[in-house]
């Protein structure tokens, strides 16, 4: 009795998320299970000599204003935080993003408004989007665990208020766009809104 061979197809490995869709999953990682992320700022922790950090990604070492503080407080707010519901992909809240990106980025310009005085609700709107948004931006960070911790951290903004944005319970979309910077190498750029359009 011959034995049949039949090729077996193997399905084509997934390709590896983007910068920007590794933010999505490390923030809903976050906000899913934030006692388990406090662990990863516990082994974070463990990189610091006085304010500065050295880790594997950046052995020559990072200067931060308030060192272990900021990581401490941010470990402390974890524990207590609820659960919160995970950010859905919005394609809108995508593209503007992108919008301040791609303005900001060559030029080495920093912070929320646009150089014709825009802030996130304006380029949300201008792309057909409401005005019911938030934002959110790193420089420097090139991967997504660098991205949300930073965030998370907040170190040296005393208002701690990109933390409070990562954790907004009413915040169920988000869009995440990252590009080259002039001067910081690499930004990210994220909005959230209540729905994919920003509307309320």
């Amino acid at each position: 009795m011959l034995a049949l061979l039949l090729p077996i197809a193997l399905a084509a490995p997934a390709p590896p998320p983007s910068l920007e869709q590794a933010i999505l999953l490390e923030l809903n990682f976050a906000r899913t299970e934030p006692r388990r992320y406090a662990q990863t700022l516990r082994a974070y922790r463990r990189y610091f000599r006085g304010r500065v950090v050295y880790t594997p990604n950046r052995p020559a070492g990072i200067r931060t204003g308030e060192g272990t503080k900021a990581v401490d407080e941010a470990i402390e707010f974890l524990e207590r935080q609820a659960v919160t519901p995970p950010l859905a992909d919005a394609p809108l809240l995508t593209r503007a993003a992108g919008v301040h990106v791609t303005e900001q980025g060559p030029r080495g310009e920093t912070g929320h408004r646009s150089r014709d005085g825009a802030d996130p609700r304006d380029r949300v709107q201008r792309l057909g989007g409401g005005n019911y948004v938030a934002e959110t931006i790193t420089y420097g960070p090139d991967t997504a665990a660098e991205v949300v911790r930073q965030l998370i951290v907040d170190d040296k903004v005393p208002s701690r208020g990109h933390r409070r944005t990562v954790f907004a319970a009413e915040m169920r979309f988000a869009g995440a766009k990252c590009g080259p910077h002039k001067v910081y190498g690499t930004m990210c750029v994220v909005e959230y809104a209540r729905t994919p359009s920003g509307r309320y």
